[in-house]
C-alpha cells in the first residue's frame, strides 16, 4: 500500500495515524526527523510544512534524494555530539516537532534490545530538549519492557503532556509504542 500511495515505508501510515489522532503537524513549519532513512516520514513531514517550512532528517545511512525543497539531510550517529552540533547549526529556529522514530540492529536478545531502544530514545529525548520551542511536541517509538517505566517517568518529567499510542499500521505482535509528548516544563535544560 505504501508503494502504490508513493511512501517509501510502511512506516508513513503510522506517522500519519498519530497525526490524525494528535494534531502535532497543525500549524507546524520547523521539524526534526531522527532515524529518517528511508525517509518515509520526511516525506509526511514534508507534506505537513508545505513549500514555507523545514524538515531535517538525521541517520547513519544517506536518504536517498527526497526531491523535496524543504527537505534537508545529515548523515551521523545522533549519540554523536558533533552531529547534535551539526542540528543546531542546520536549523533557521526551534522546532515545532521532532520525530524519532530510531531503531537498532535487532541482536535476538529482547532485554538487549528494549535496552538500545530505550537508550536511543533517551537521545531524542536529550536532543528534542535542546531544539524544541517550548510548546513543541516530542514524538518518539519506544518498546515495552523493563526500562519503559523509568523513561516513561523522564518524559513526564519533561513535558506537562506525554500521551501513549499504538497506531494501527504498527504490526499486530509488535512491543513498539509512539509516545507524544507536548510543552516542555524546563525550556533548554
Amino acid at each position: 500500500m505504501a508503494k502504490e500511495q508513493g511512501y517509501r515505508s510502511r512506516a508513513a501510515f503510522k506517522l500519519i495515524q498519530l497525526n490524525e489522532r494528535f494534531g502535532f503537524f497543525r500549524g507546524a513549519k520547523y521539524i526534526l526527523d531522527l532515524g529518517a532513512s528511508p525517509g518515509g516520514w520526511l516525506q509526511v513531514a514534508s507534506e505537513a510544512v508545505g513549500p514555507d517550512g523545514l524538515v531535517l532528517g538525521v541517520d547513519l545511512e544517506k536518504i536517498q534524494d527526497t526531491d523535496f525543497e524543504n527537505v534537508k539531510t545529515i548523515v551521523g550517529d545522533i549519540l554523536n555530539d558533533d552531529v547534535v552540533d551539526e542540528i543546531l547549526r542546520v536549523i533557521p529556529s526551534r522546532m515545532d516537532v521532532v520525530l524519532s522514530d530510531l531503531a537498532q540492529n535487532v541482536s535476538g536478545s529482547w532485554d538487549l534490545d528494549q535496552y538500545r531502544q530505550i537508550e536511543l530514545a533517551k537521545k531524542a529525548l536529550s536532543v528534542s530538549m535542546k531544539v524544541l520551542k517550548r510548546d513543541g511536541y516530542f514524538v518518539v517509538k519506544v518498546f515495552q519492557g523493563s526500562e519503559y517505566d523509568n523513561f516513561m517517568k523522564e518524559m513526564k518529567g519533561a513535558f506537562k503532556s506525554v500521551k501513549v499510542h499504538k497506531p494501527k499500521a504498527s504490526r499486530k505482535g509488535s512491543a513498539e509504542l509512539f509516545l507524544v509528548a507536548k510543552t516542555l516544563k524546563n525550556l533548554y535544560s
